[in-house]
């Protein structure tokens, strides 16, 4: 198992620490120059601080040929009472194992991953089977913004607003065959960029998912391409994302790669891996516990505050239907 070194606060990198000698040479030599030399070490010193900000300034963010797209028109329809999570919250704390366990630190590993070339394949049980461009796909078929609650199932909670793709209108691009009777997912694989993906071995990547194919169709079902205006980041499941609000999250599958229309009911991920811990269904319900926690209160992140938990996450009125 590859161990991660987490850096305290107060820690700098080892690579900015002054070589012994260098340090003191560099004493000496400000002895030898008296007040005029210390006066331009210290200028210097200036200097040297200012090219070490500047290497630390955040890169400028990429842009793919599908930047024009955003932001997307909002849909009021899909909107919560409850107030938006900031930005720079949900951007720095994620589930995303491919890069780290540790929700603090997925942003900084996965802010560089390369995005494009991306493709995605559409294969099973349809007719319109292909492998295809990820920017003709989001130039081909519909985007909006929609504002939704986020639920992990490790009961903390955001409300984000979405960009995306209406699941239903890829299904109607690839026109699934009647046998089609659920959807499987597939995320990438790559563990020479994705640090996860090789020190954390022993999970079955690439990860997987799947729903019914009455649950892809659902209205709130969507494919995530952006966030709060803007393309979605990596941390977030570039460049494209499941989001089934009603369900917890890891049930929303980032960085697809394949999505498949079978007959048979797919296996998925985090099933496979604690079937007593993690159904297929895994919709959200207060009154059904985790083994190892209850779930019938939530954390929002960035408050802290504790809120009941509601039944389907909020969504009854749009997915009760789905399992009478």
């Amino acid at each position: 198992m590859t161990l991660i070194k987490i850096p305290r606060g107060w820690e700098i990198s080892e690579n900015l620490v002054t070589n012994e000698t260098d340090f003191k040479n560099r004493r000496k030599f400000i002895k030898q120059l008296g007040v005029l030399g210390l006066s331009t070490a210290l200028i210097g010193c200036m200097d040297n601080k200012q090219s070490l900000n500047a290497q630390s300034m955040p890169k400028t963010p990429f842009k793919s040929p599908s930047a024009n797209l955003f932001p997307a028109t909002r849909n009021e329809k899909y909107t919560v009472s409850r107030e938006m999570t900031k930005e720079i919250v949900s951007s720095r704390y994620n589930n995303f194992y491919e890069f780290t366990t540790d929700k603090d630190r997925v942003w900084k590993l996965a802010k560089d991953y390369k995005t494009r070339p991306w493709t995605v394949e559409i294969t099973g049980e349809v007719k319109n089977k292909g492998t295809f461009d990820i920017d003709t796909l989001l130039k081909k078929l519909p985007m909006e913004e929609r504002i939704y609650r986020f639920r992990c199932v490790e009961a903390w909670a955001m409300t984000v607003p979405w960009t995306g793709i209406p699941m239903k209108e890829l299904i109607k691009f690839a026109e699934p065959t009647t046998k089609a009777k659920y959807v499987r997912f597939e995320s990438f694989n790559n563990p020479d960029e994705a640090p996860g993906q090789k020190g954390l071995s022993w999970y079955k990547w690439p990860y997987y998912e799947g729903i019914t194919i009455e649950e892809a169709n659902n209205e709130l079902t969507l494919l995530g391409t952006g966030i709060y205006g803007k393309e979605m980041p990596m941390q977030h499941g570039a460049p494209i994302r499941l989001i089934i609000p009603w369900k917890y999250g890891f049930k929303s599958i980032k960085s697809i790669v394949k999505i498949e229309f079978t007959d048979e009911k797919p296996k998925t991920f985090w099933n496979d891996l604690a079937p007593k811990e993690y159904g297929f269904t895994a919709n959200v319900n207060p009154k059904v516990p985790h083994p190892r926690w209850s779930q019938a209160t939530e954390r929002l992140i960035g408050s802290g505050e504790r809120v009941p938990t509601k039944i389907y996450n909020g969504y009854e009125e749009f997915v009760k239907e789905l399992y009478i």
